[in-house]
């Protein structure tokens, strides 16, 4: 029954992951897109999110990370989060997705979870430098891959082995603890290699 109630739970609360998840990535990707440009107008432009050496916008943007695969990283954003607003307002519409959507957009949030981490041991190791816009996009992305997987996982559209059933289970059950969990070793790695930083300016 716990189950079942479980179940109807994450079904009733996936469309509105999608739809804000989607809402703030689109967001994030057109301020950033913005900024660029005005970066490439203007190489003395100072983006409002570069504060301080560490959390500093433009130095992400102009870092040779910021285009990967030829065009600027935000670009996939604008195209890729309002697949996910889409998706969700279906949903809320009363529309049963098909299987074959459901594991492509869990192939589709898999690889931008992929990118986000890769672009995180970038910020942090190489560029050494954070933009805020970029973490909100870490973190909506990290949830809707969450949710997502999840939720295909109790629909049967991703299936366990049956020793790892268990495991499952234990992840369905604590699903926010290990999300939180997940989002703390980030944060934990960020002020672990910049504490030589956020330690000379904490208020105590």
């Amino acid at each position: 029954m716990a189950k079942a109630e479980q179940k109807s739970k994450l079904e009733r609360w996936i469309p509105y992951i999608l739809i804000i998840a989607g809402i703030v990535g689109v967001l994030a990707a057109f301020i950033i897109t913005q900024d660029k440009i005005k970066l490439l107008e203007n190489p003395n432009y100072k983006p409002s999110c570069s504060i301080n050496p560490i959390i500093s916008c433009g130095s992400v943007m102009q870092s040779a990370q910021s285009h990967v695969f030829g065009f600027a990283n935000p670009y996939i954003g604008l195209v890729g989060y309002p697949v996910l607003i889409t998706l969700g307002v279906i949903l809320l519409s009363g529309v049963r997705l098909k299987r074959w959507i459901w594991l492509g957009l869990n192939l589709g949030l898999l690889f931008g979870v992929a990118f986000v981490h890769w672009l995180f041991f970038q910020s942090v190791f190489h560029i050494q430098a954070l933009c805020p816009y970029c973490m909100g996009v870490w973190v909506v992305t990290i949830t809707a891959f969450w949710y997502v997987t999840l939720f295909n996982l109790q629909q049967g559209f991703l299936k366990l082995p049956t020793k790892l059933q268990p495991v499952g289970y234990f992840v369905r059950r604590h699903h926010l603890d290990l999300l939180v969990l997940w989002f703390l070793i980030i944060l934990a790695v960020i002020l672990h290699h910049f504490w030589y930083y956020f330690g000379k300016h904490l208020p105590f």
